[in-house]
């Protein structure tokens, strides 16, 4: 089955009471049960719900991974596969991360034994080195927030299976639709469902998939136990965007690329991060593994300072200034300040994320107005 398909049909039937196409918003916390523990499949909303039922076997389907989990935030998908660990187990991580996760791994979890090592994962070799006895996960990203590095997912696979490892793959900014990691070996993926998935900027969300029934296992005992999960209604909604992920991404990918070529040219633009330019680090690794090159860009201002970039970004009309990514209305932010505000500033300049540096979300308006709103900014 194709993947239009996919997002349409996946993990959906009509109601076998009603025959409603849409699935249902089953918004209970319990459910019947014919005596003690005879149940219809379902007995408590924290351990299974119907419509988030349908949802994870959609996506699941999306990201051709037998078995998928969602939870209530990207976040929450993120701390359940650090749950997996024990104290003393490494994790390896690519130097230019989102900030989020940057934080869960160093402000919570090695409070906890965990230990993590950041290298830039665009340079095997680096990776190999950072690899020990205690290695029992490699997280990788790719492409990257907000530095748009494109990661070798198949190299980095054979790297880990070659010390006895799991890799995870964050693949919020390509989407199921540009990206499937697990096809490329990997042992997890994951989401922030609140993105690119969703799609319309009204829904926290994130998603766990997965192959191995063993690592399903314990992410959903862990989701189960835990309880980061989503409720019915955000299920609903989400099942309703993935219906136009397709299209939507199909959008995104055009108007990036306009964007792109447009800052390349402008002559206040010093450097514009995008994988579609072929001198842009990996580039032939990111036609093999994707898709497209997606709708995410970051930029750099020849006036290299926070001021100037604070100016672009006050000035900007359809381009709104605010967090999150991946929403049908282009977005704009300043990372250093917003989204990796949390990563110390030496490290940050370190992976290349200066204090000038904006990141946009292209959406799906008409590209000429999103030029024009660049145009008039930048001057």
């Amino acid at each position: 089955m194709k993947f239009g398909t996919k997002a349409i049909h996946a993990g959906q039937h009509p109601d076998p009471s009603t025959g409603a196409i849409m699935t249902p918003i089953y918004q209970t916390s319990t459910f019947a049960q014919e005596s003690p523990g005879k149940h219809k499949g379902y007995e408590y909303a924290r351990t299974q719900n119907p419509t988030r039922s349908a949802l994870e076997a959609n996506l699941a389907a999306l990201e051709n991974a037998a078995y998928g989990r969602c939870f209530s935030s990207g976040m929450g998908a993120t701390d359940a596969i650090l749950k997996m660990f024990n104290p003393g187990d490494e994790i390896v991580s690519t130097n230019d991360l989102y900030g989020g996760t940057y934080r869960i791994f160093t402000k919570i979890y090695e409070r906890y034994g965990l230990k993590f090592k950041f290298v830039d994962m665009k340079d095997l070799e680096a990776v190999k080195g950072a690899i020990s006895p205690q290695t029992k996960l490699v997280w990788v990203e790719t492409p990257t927030n907000p530095m748009m590095n494109i990661v070798d997912i198949e190299a980095i696979v054979q790297i880990s299976k070659a010390a006895n490892a799991l890799t995870v793959v964050d693949n919020t900014f390509a989407s199921p639709y540009l990206q499937n990691p697990i096809d490329l070996g990997a042992d997890i993926v994951m989401h922030s469902v609140t993105k690119y998935i969703a799609g319309h900027s009204d829904v926290v969300m994130g998603f766990v998939g997965t192959s191995s029934k063993e690592i399903d296992d314990q992410i959903g005992f862990i989701q189960n136990s835990s309880g980061a999960i989503p409720g019915p209604q955000d299920s609903f909604l989400v099942l309703r965007g993935i219906k136009t992920l397709h299209v939507r991404m199909d959008r995104h990918c055009d108007n990036g690329e306009k964007v792109a070529r447009f800052l390349k040219d402008h002559p206040k633009v010093e450097k514009v991060y995008w994988p579609g330019f072929e001198d842009h680090p990996n580039h032939e690794v990111a036609k093999k593994q994707m898709k497209r090159f997606g709708g995410m860009l970051s930029f750099i201002l020849k006036d290299d300072n926070q001021e100037a970039a604070f100016k672009v970004l006050e000035q900007l009309r359809v381009f709104t200034l605010a967090e999150s990514l991946g929403g049908v209305e282009s977005l704009a932010g300043h990372p250093a300040s917003m989204t990796h505000a949390s990563i110390p500033k030496e490290q940050r300049l370190e992976a290349g994320l200066t204090d000038s540096l904006i990141r946009l979300s292209v959406g799906i308006e008409d590209s000429d107005d999103l030029i024009e709103d660049l145009k008039q900014a930048i001057g």
